[in-house]
């Protein structure tokens, strides 16, 4: 990407165009929408929203009525992201909402933001509520260096595949998970990073809004007995640095896969046993260590 630069307020290079404004929304109460996301939508020609049926609930309470509010999201982007460019280049100012929370995060908004700075428009962030960031703060986990991961993959051996890619990061990490997935994403949790402390974030803002805190063990105990409802932000302890020292000063780090499953041989063991313990030094799947080996 060249160099550009935007001054949103101070310069408008050319007054016929439009601008692209990112507007956050309340995750829940809506006391948390603000007053510059109230009038920016008050004030665009359009909106884009992902879930159409849900904004018009938010622009009902807000007595909001745009000139024309316009369906965008994961399945229609690539027809309508260019159709919406060109209604900002021909002068119409456009927000662009969420379901919830902010826009361009874990939603095809960031598609959109990346077609709009090619075209050279102004891309206005309208701050608002985030249920990771929420998650992370009322958390009890360190603050001071976080990941946010999003949603894991759906194959469990790309969730483990992810998984190991932040083994060793000392930073607190951030999920999304759903109801009918929290437990399995749990399990992965466990198997990979062993029994961290995990604090499990759902109906964040809401009447119901609760913070299960505990290890992964603990919470896995905790749903069994109160089955997953709604939209999970999940906060894991990231690797101590104790951790960390001891993962460097294995003796393996320096040996091949290959290597390390002949050393288990030649100590007897027969070679499923030696690449299982291989993946176990390396805290990776045996499947990882038989396509290694291929």
């Amino acid at each position: 990407m060249s160099l550009t630069r935007q001054s949103s307020f101070q310069e408008q290079s050319n007054n016929s165009r439009g601008s692209l404004y990112l507007v956050g929304t309340p995750i829940g109460n809506l006391e948390d929408m603000t007053f510059r996301a109230i009038r920016t939508l008050k004030e665009c020609d359009i909106i884009a929203a992902e879930d159409t049926r849900q904004t018009r609930k938010l622009l009902t309470h807000f007595e909001i009525s745009p000139q024309l509010l316009f369906s965008y999201h994961e399945h229609n982007k690539s027809a309508s992201g260019p159709e919406l460019i060109r209604y900002i280049i021909e002068g119409k100012n456009l927000a662009l909402v969420s379901d919830a929370g902010l826009p361009a995060i874990s939603d095809p908004g960031a598609d959109l933001v990346k077609l709009a700075i090619a075209e050279g428009i102004n891309v206005i962030p309208i701050p608002g509520a985030n249920a990771a960031l929420t998650s992370l703060i009322a958390s009890g986990l360190p603050t001071e260096r976080f990941t946010f991961i999003g949603f894991l993959p759906r194959e469990r051996k790309d969730v483990e595949k992810v998984l190991q890619s932040f083994r060793a990061s000392q930073g607190t990490l951030l999920f999304y998970e759903s109801p009918h997935r929290v437990i399995k994403t749990l399990n992965a949790i466990l198997s990979v990073y062993g029994n961290r402390q995990v604090v499990l974030a759902r109906e964040l803002t809401k009447r119901y809004e609760e913070f299960v805190r505990g290890s992964v063990e603990e919470c896995l105990e905790y749903l069994q007995e109160h089955p997953p409802l709604g939209e999970y932000c999940m906060v894991v302890e990231g690797t101590s640095v104790e951790e960390e020292q001891e993962q460097l000063a294995a003796w393996w780090q320096n040996l091949t896969v290959e290597e390390h499953v002949a050393h288990y041989e030649t100590e007897g063991h027969p070679r499923k046993e030696a690449m299982k313990k291989t993946a176990g030094d390396r805290g990776v799947s045996k499947r990882d260590i038989y396509n290694a080996l291929i």
